[in-house]
């Protein structure tokens, strides 16, 4: 039977209540108690599990939590030694996100909401005798929202002290995004002061805490020790680089397998491993989990034939654009390179933080790649055993479509926001073939292009630099006599002159040297086409009876334009 595929679920009771799809990751609990660590950090991309495996973790370790829930997984068969643990701590679970906000006090906020609801979620200490009266106000005080922000600094150590008393046992404290809070303050301009507040919350809760028994927190970057969270000398990092419990955030190849097949989708083993495998963590194959459960969802429920690019729209990626909009040339030159298959090899640096990443170019390529942008392929390693270097490339074609589509478009957005145009308009409006020509090429130098360039680059760069004049409206792609014209270029006034414009890309077959004759060969096709299909029909129907045909062809970067007047 299949069972409702978990879209937007991130929380392990509800998709084991529901009896939703669950791929078992609860051998990450085992490995976690053979550990024996006290304060654990997990870093991986967003949307590859990191909140569903902290709500495993509370599930399987909270007080008075539902033994069914974890009734026919692995960890039930793993023996007395971890299943005695069941049910035996007292948690405190916070997740961060929730502090994405664009402002200074509304992110203060939401983290004194979620903190005083871990006071309410634990209110039953409060009927203990062990608990002094001032206890039992400053408890109140958490739980009503109304100690300043800086009062909450120390919040988690008190919360632990007041169970450890009325419970006499330790707390497991969870903590998921943690670095949510620090990205956005980073963006909106409070960096220094979420920092600060941070650090005093973890130093409390996870250093000077006695009554702590272990913490696990997940983000996407590393705690630095010597730059954030000095006091956190105890920390267990593990990263995408880290050998250990690589395979417990992401899908195996067994594990797409699997689903794909109790979902009838078998035969679409090859394109969804094209489109979302490729990454390495700790050695292991891993999927996106995200993209495989929305692929069988769209698959199975939706008339959808097709994969989709469900990652890239699970976040603005606003740091990654304001990075690629400060790339000096060097790197335009890498990101071109990554596009067309190929790979670089950078320096890592896994305790770089928000507020070191624009210190220097590098750090562009470790925040792409610990955030999930681009994947490992090999690595170098210092005299200590150390890993110093990494070769990256793009892990698969959903990850490639952030780059053709949104990656690209910045980069030419940022040209053209920068661009004196003025001439552009101006050549194009006289017919002006060889101006125009001329005025494209210096737009297309900067830009980012890639060796299988294709039509659909070089028309979202035309319409981007043909877009914001006074005196013209550009229509893209419009239906007009017998198909589609690439770019109309309509007059405000009625009695100037309205232009169809005709995209080719010349390709090479073999070691063929390219030649100015198949660039006017490309650019004559194109305008034949405007004339043959009848592309300014629409034009005419309007009433413009002024009229003029480009046709433009293009290599890499290089252009050839055509003009012919009249219709």
């Amino acid at each position: 039977m299949k069972k409702p595929l978990p879209i937007g679920v991130e929380f392990f009771n509800k998709i084991r209540s529901n009896d939703y799809y669950y791929v078992d990751k609860t051998l990450f609990i085992k490995e976690l108690i053979a550990k024996k660590g006290e304060v654990y950090l997990f870093t991986r991309p967003r949307r590859f599990g990191k909140t569903l495996t902290l709500d495993m973790l509370r599930c399987f370790f909270e007080e008075g939590s539902d033994p069914s829930l974890f009734e026919g997984l692995k960890i039930m068969e793993a023996g007395e030694k971890y299943t005695s643990m069941m049910g035996k701590y007292p948690v405190i679970f916070l997740t961060l996100k929730s502090a994405k906000a664009g402002d200074e006090k509304s992110a203060f906020e939401a983290l004194r909401n979620e903190i005083a609801g871990e006071f309410d979620r634990h209110a039953l200490v409060l009927e203990s005798e062990a608990l002094s009266e001032q206890n039992k106000k400053d408890f109140l005080r958490f739980r009503d929202r109304k100690p300043e922000p800086d009062e909450y600094k120390g919040s988690l150590k008190f919360l632990c002290e007041c169970i450890k008393k009325a419970t006499g046992r330790n707390t497991i404290i969870l903590i998921d995004e943690y670095d949510v809070p620090l990205e956005s303050s980073f963006y909106d301009g409070y960096y220094d002061h979420m920092v600060s507040f941070i650090r005093s919350l973890f130093e409390g809760a996870l250093k000077t805490n006695a009554v702590l028994e272990f913490a696990v927190i997940t983000g996407c970057l590393r705690i630095p020790k010597e730059t954030y969270v000095s006091v956190l000398i105890n920390l267990k990092n593990n990263s995408i680089l880290t050998p250990d419990y690589g395979d417990y955030f992401g899908f195996t190849d067994y594990e797409v397998k699997a689903a794909l097949e109790l979902y009838g989708l078998s035969d679409k083993f090859e394109e969804v491993r094209s489109w979302y495998n490729g990454y390495d963590f700790g050695g292991k194959n891993i999927y996106n989990p995200w993209s495989i459960i929305n692929y069988l969802n769209d698959h199975t429920t939706k008339d959808v034939d097709f994969p989709a690019p469900y990652w890239a729209n699970t976040s603005s990626n606003s740091i990654v654009r304001d990075l690629i909009e400060r790339a000096d040339s060097d790197t335009k030159g890498e990101i071109e390179r990554l596009i067309e298959g190929g790979s670089i090899e950078k320096p890592v640096h896994e305790d770089i933080t928000y507020g070191e990443i624009y210190q220097k170019q590098d750090n562009l390529w470790n925040f792409l790649f610990f955030t999930g942008y681009l994947k490992k392929i090999a690595e170098r390693y210092d005299e200590k055993g150390k890993c110093t270097y990494v070769t990256m490339t793009i892990p698969n074609w959903e990850t490639e479509y952030i780059y053709r589509q949104k990656i690209l478009n910045w980069f030419d957005e940022e040209i053209v926001k920068k661009a004196d145009r003025s001439a552009l308009f101006e050549t194009m409006k006289k017919g002006d073939a060889e101006g125009f020509e001329h005025e494209i090429n210096k737009l297309l130098t900067p830009s980012i292009s890639y060796m299988d360039s294709y039509e659909n680059f070089y028309h979202g760069f035309m319409v981007g630099i043909l877009t914001g004049s006074n005196d013209f409206i550009i229509k893209s792609n419009r239906e007009s006599g017998e198909g589609r014209s690439d770019i109309l270029v309509r007059p405000v006034r009625m009695f100037d002159k309205a232009f169809v414009i005709e995209l080719k890309t010349v390709k090479l077959e073999g070691r063929k040297p390219l030649t100015l004759e198949m660039m006017d060969a490309a650019a004559e096709e194109a305008i034949k086409q405007i004339d043959d299909r009848h592309y300014a029909d629409s034009l005419l129907e309007e009433g413009y009876g002024n009229i003029g045909r480009y046709g433009i062809s293009f290599f890499r970067k290089d252009c050839r334009v055509h003009y012919k007047d009249g219709y």
